[in-house]
């Protein structure tokens, strides 16, 4: 077992041997020695376990893999990652797509604006189209996630943006250990059912969500060919939303 890192990204990966970009990694977990990676393999089928497997070993103690030997979906994959992680002491967990939609230099800015703040428990990567940022996305996925995120926010009752960034930074808290106790009910909306456990974990403290978590706007972020979310998952989405609207006023 490699000693772990203040800070652990998971990476949840399934059949992503042809999109990984082992180079990136490998340079990026040498280049910041507090910063690295639990990279999960959920039953992949390709050689994406032994991808991962290649670039733990490159990148000399920045990467943990964790295997499941069945596909669970991403959002089980994210919950084992983020539990292994906040399990080695980590002091900041969060998770990133594995297609690097969000560079990986973002991280440091994460870590910058969690840090800055101790009381601040949770940060959120928003894309939001801004002069001087590059965010790359097609026009009939950002008219489909703006709706989904309007929708969340509303089932949710939480002022947020953008639910459904692939990169999210969260300090190891006991709130956040409770919240990853049990699987996740819902498979493509686990992001927003996340923010609920949360939400009501720190209720619980006596202290709101909007208190301890804040959104921050990427530099640059850009769709990537390959997505496992298809047009057909929209519906199935729109009724987890539903679900976790009716336990959020349970």
């Amino acid at each position: 077992m490699v000693a772990a890192r203040p800070l652990l990204i998971v990476v949840p990966c399934y059949n992503e041997a042809a999109r990984l970009a082992p180079d990136q990694f490998v340079a990026f977990a040498n280049a910041e020695p507090g910063i690295g990676f639990v990279c999960v393999d959920d039953g992949s089928t390709d050689s994406t376990r032994r991808v991962l497997h290649d670039l733990a070993t490159a990148a000399a103690g920045g990467v943990h893999v964790v295997e499941l030997d069945r596909n669970g979906g991403k959002a089980e994959a994210v919950r084992r990652g983020l539990q292994h992680a906040c399990s080695l002491n980590a002091t900041m967990v969060g998770y990133w797509d594995a297609d690097l939609a969000t560079p990986l230099d973002a991280i440091v800015r994460f870590r910058e604006a969690l840090a800055a703040r101790p009381g601040l428990h949770v940060v959120l990567g928003a894309r939001v189209k801004l002069l001087g940022r590059a965010i790359d996305r097609t026009p009939s996925r950002h008219v489909v996630g703006r709706v989904f995120a309007t929708l969340a926010s509303m089932a949710i009752d939480l002022p947020v943006y953008d639910t459904q960034c692939g990169a999210k930074l969260l300090r190891n808290s006991e709130v956040l250990r409770d919240a990853l106790a049990t699987p996740f009910r819902s498979r493509w909306a686990f992001d927003v059912e996340l923010l609920l456990r949360l939400k009501r974990g720190f209720a619980a403290q006596q202290t709101g969500l909007e208190a301890v978590c804040c959104e921050l706007p990427l530099d640059s972020w850009r769709d990537v060919h390959g997505s496992k979310l298809k047009a057909a998952d929209l519906p199935r989405s729109l009724a987890e939303l539903g679900r976790i609207w009716w336990e959020g006023r349970r």
